[in-house]
């Protein structure tokens, strides 16, 4: 696991950190946009092999996270590692139950 931090803010990437897991490598890459605006991209990297072409590859996953929603999410991610180690499930607030009535979004209808 490295830190590395690009001197050069001319360029898009500000900040990047690898976490090896496993068979899957994740890339935390802070980058910034020409307004000057900072973001984060996770990307999801991992080795697979395609037995067609007969050689490896990466598969690779990325999402973006932008500043507004950092608090949301990491609550979000606290509360469902807290759920996988406890087995409890956490309490659900009124800002959680609003939002949940307005967006009644199936995950599957995402990839449509």
């Amino acid at each position: 696991m490295e830190d590395f931090r690009i001197k050069d803010r001319e360029k898009e990437e500000v900040y990047s950190k690898a976490v090896k897991a496993g068979k899957r490598t994740y890339f935390m890459d802070v980058k910034e946009t020409k307004a000057g605006d900072l973001y984060l991209t996770i990307t999801e990297s991992k080795r697979m092999f395609d037995e067609n072409q007969n050689k490896f590859f990466y598969d690779k996953h990325k999402i973006f996270l932008y500043k507004e929603d950092f608090e949301n999410f990491v609550t979000g991610l606290q509360q469902t590692i807290r759920f996988i180690e406890t087995g409890e499930m956490p309490p659900q607030d009124v800002t959680e139950r609003n939002e949940t009535a307005q967006d009644d979004l199936d995950f599957e209808d995402l990839g449509k």
